[in-house]
């Protein structure tokens, strides 16, 4: 983990309160920590960092992460390859990553990625962001984008059918800054990070996958800039009852709170109604991008994602 950002980390198990967490180095090389911890001297919280990943899901303080679907090998064959296959040249790929980060400004800095599963929008974001940080509670997600931070390249296997793979070689364009950005272990609902840290803020289909998507979305909004912030959202609202219950979705039902389409219903949070997001954002444009995941060789999801690209 890049010691830059230590400035800006607090203990996500303390919140709503604010308190630096103090790191305890045991191995570094320049300025990264390979081994180490970071601690909190209010709750008594420990953080490992292990193999230069921090480990900051309060949920899961430790280096296996939560044990989900997302820790297995075909689905991170599934998500390397939507993430990454328009450059291994598929012609199946679609280049959903490069359009998402296309509605993006430059900014002077920190841009925040949640959710950001392999780290493509993380890596496209270094060419206009001083800083990134990308964060997922997936361990293998994160100790996979940061060997291609580290690397740029990565052998993996790809599945074919069933039992069979092939091996594939990913290569990274050399375009990207990654001395700029920084991949953690986190959890979306309890940010590790002092509020008005970041310029920049996205959130690619993630608010229907999490328990209290609400609270993803104040989570967001504290840690936003008051004021010259940009926010990236995109989901195709997906709800189910696996990851949240319907009382807490954003849309998707007649009766309740939210009830409607999620569209309408995200649209008017961050337009401050209901003096939840604070202050309000401008919407500055709204659309959708069509999304690919692969599960095998014959076998693809496409999804259509609605996106708002919202401003204050």
């Amino acid at each position: 983990m890049k010691k830059k950002l230590l400035p800006v980390l607090i203990c996500p198990s303390c919140l709503p309160n604010e308190y630096p967490l103090a790191e305890h180095i045991e191995e570094e090389l320049g300025e990264d920590i390979v081994q180490g911890l970071l601690s909190c001297q209010e709750c008594g919280g420990a953080y490992p960092i292990r193999n230069g990943v921090a480990f900051l899901d309060p949920a899961s303080a430790g280096e296996k992460g939560t044990q989900s679907r997302y820790e297995s090998p075909r689905v991170l064959s599934s998500y390397l390859w939507s993430h990454f296959g328009d450059l291994l040249g598929d012609a199946e790929a679609s280049d959903a990553y490069a359009r998402w980060a296309g509605l993006m400004e430059g900014t002077s800095g920190m841009c925040l990625d949640m959710g950001c599963a392999v780290g493509r929008f993380a890596f496209e974001m270094s060419l206009n962001s001083d800083f990134v940080v990308g964060l997922d509670n997936s361990a293998t997600f994160i100790q996979t984008a940061r060997e291609l931070m580290l690397h740029r390249e990565l052998r993996f296997s790809l599945v074919q059918e069933g039992l069979l793979t092939r091996e594939v070689a990913l290569q990274l364009p050399e375009a990207w800054k990654m001395d700029r950005v920084e991949l953690i272990v986190g959890n979306a609902l309890a940010l590790p990070f002092r509020s008005r840290s970041f310029t920049a803020l996205a959130g690619l289909n993630l608010v229907d996958k999490v328990p209290v998507p609400l609270k993803h979305f104040a989570e967001m909004n504290r840690t936003a800039m008051a004021e010259d912030a940009q926010f990236l959202f995109s989901d195709p609202f997906s709800w189910s009852g696996d990851a949240a219950k319907e009382e807490d979705w954003l849309g998707g039902k007649e009766t309740g709170p939210y009830p409607g389409r999620g569209m309408d219903n995200v649209i008017a949070l961050l337009k401050g109604e209901g003096g939840r997001l604070v202050p309000g954002w401008k919407i500055q444009q709204t659309g959708h991008v069509w999304w690919k995941i692969r599960t095998h060789c014959n076998h693809f999801e496409l999804i259509r994602s609605q996106f708002i690209k919202a401003v204050r």
